[in-house]
């Protein structure tokens, strides 16, 4: 089966919210999320459907760079119209890759869900290699505001 991500060499996308020192590990980087949200939407009222599914695809994007990428070397998050771009780096430039649930001798593997939940739950997910070597994971997953409340300058 073939992967279906986009792969970039190119940089970031400007005017992003950078956090230099911040979250290493899945618990900073939820609480980081949150933060953000929070303050950039803070009169919309977003669906914590959404927001749970943004928690969960920071989490599995920070594990596995930790797990398999050396640790995060790079966080950002930011809120951009009804969407949240995460972007998580580190050091391996591999690509991620979906494990088939199963080894060759019908054992079932204790983990590889996280890359299939993070393309799921995401609107999309771009794969950057770095110039510096390793890559970045950008997903963007949209945030729905909660039903009856104005969306920004009061438009819905």
């Amino acid at each position: 089966m073939r992967e279906r991500y986009r792969v970039h060499t190119s940089g970031r996308p400007a005017a992003w919210g950078r956090v230099r020192q911040g979250p290493r590990n899945p618990r900073e980087a939820r609480e980081a999320v949150r933060r953000v949200v929070s303050e950039s939407t803070a009169d919309n009222g977003w669906d914590e459907d959404a927001l749970s599914d943004a928690l969960l695809v920071v989490s599995e994007l920070t594990t596995n760079a930790m797990l398999h990428g050396g640790g995060v070397t790079d966080f950002g998050v930011s809120v951009v119209g009804r969407d949240l771009y995460v972007s998580v780096s580190d050091g391996d430039p591999r690509l991620p890759v979906t494990s088939a649930p199963v080894d060759d001798s019908g054992r079932w593997r204790t983990g590889g869900r996280g890359w299939p939940i993070v393309r799921r739950l995401s609107h999309d997910v771009a794969v950057s290699r770095l110039p510096s070597g390793g890559k970045r994971i950008t997903a963007v997953i949209p945030l729905r505001p909660v039903r009856g409340v104005p969306v920004g300058n009061g438009a819905s």
